[in-house]
């Protein structure tokens, strides 16, 4: 195991007991605050000391419950950075296996199994407070027009196909880099039998998610029934217009879209399901 997880894991562990001291600390003040309500609204008249008392307790549950939450928000932090930290000891493995010409490289089905758990790791957002919107790349949220993608985010970009007809799509890449004075990505195709690496304009790349949306707290941040996407096609590494079926009901649910098609009689082939990452909102690179 990479030292530095290992390491991380440890400090996850401190942060998980301290978690579950304020949880018992919290469900202590509520238990306070309800016995004391209870007692009172037995009283026919409450005395202005015991208003001031239930106020007072009403505040330290208050604070105990932030306490609670901050606590948590740091361990998620750290289980965010310990995948992050996994999927670069895993890109790794990867270029050493494809740098290996008696490896063979890696086999699809492992490609494929790779971006499916990239997307389940994907940080859910959660709102410090209720009504809180949810942020740009949080599920359908596009980024800002002034947003750079980072070396080693993922995007879809909008590449000649690898069939060599002429044409262009979108391809899922990686950016290695962001030339300023060129205003252009440098992007390697994900796909490792493809091998190619190519420099494109900011118009042609589309940021992916960098946060999954929970449709309880933010259904804002997920695209509504009908609305025309830019979608993965299941087991490729190629987007293809699509649109959405259905939308995902809890935070674990993908996407149900169905892919543009015209073997089909409607125009659309029957739903698949695709992950909240691999569901983007659809663009025309020639404008």
């Amino acid at each position: 195991m990479d030292p530095q997880i290992g390491e991380r894991l440890t400090e996850l562990c401190s942060l998980l007991k301290k978690v579950e001291q304020e949880h018992e600390t919290k469900e202590q003040n509520l238990s306070s605050v309800t016995k004391t309500r209870d007692k009172q609204s037995e009283q026919a008249n409450n005395k202005p000391s015991q208003k001031q008392k239930i106020k007072g307790l009403y505040k330290t549950a208050i604070q105990s419950h932030e306490t609670e939450s901050k606590a948590l928000r740091e361990a998620l932090d750290v289980v965010v950075d310990i995948r992050q930290t996994l999927r670069q000891y895993q890109k790794k493995l990867i270029a050493n296996v494809n740098n290996n010409p008696t490896s063979g490289g890696v086999r699809r089905g492992a490609l494929m199994k790779i971006l499916q758990q990239s997307a389940s790791a994907l940080p859910l957002f959660i709102p410090e407070k209720l009504g809180e919107t949810a942020p740009p790349l949080c599920g359908c949220i596009p980024a800002e027009q002034s947003y750079v993608a980072k070396s080693g985010d993922l995007v879809a970009a909008f590449v000649p196909s690898p069939d060599g007809d002429g044409s262009k799509v979108w391809v899922l890449g990686e950016v290695l880099q962001y030339i300023l004075g060129a205003g252009k990505y440098e992007i390697d195709d994900i796909d490792e039998e493809q091998k190619e690496r190519h420099s494109i304009g900011r118009r042609r790349v589309i940021p992916l998610p960098t946060m999954r949306a929970n449709p309880s707290t933010n259904p804002e941040a997920l695209f509504p029934k009908d609305t025309i996407v830019l979608a993965l096609y299941p087991q490729t590494t190629c987007f293809y217009g699509a649109i959405i079926d259905k939308s995902p009901e809890d935070p674990s649910q993908d996407y149900m879209v169905s892919f543009e098609d015209p073997t089909y009689t409607e125009g659309y082939s029957p739903p698949y399901a695709v992950p909240q990452r691999y569901v983007i909102a659809s663009r025309d690179p020639k404008k």
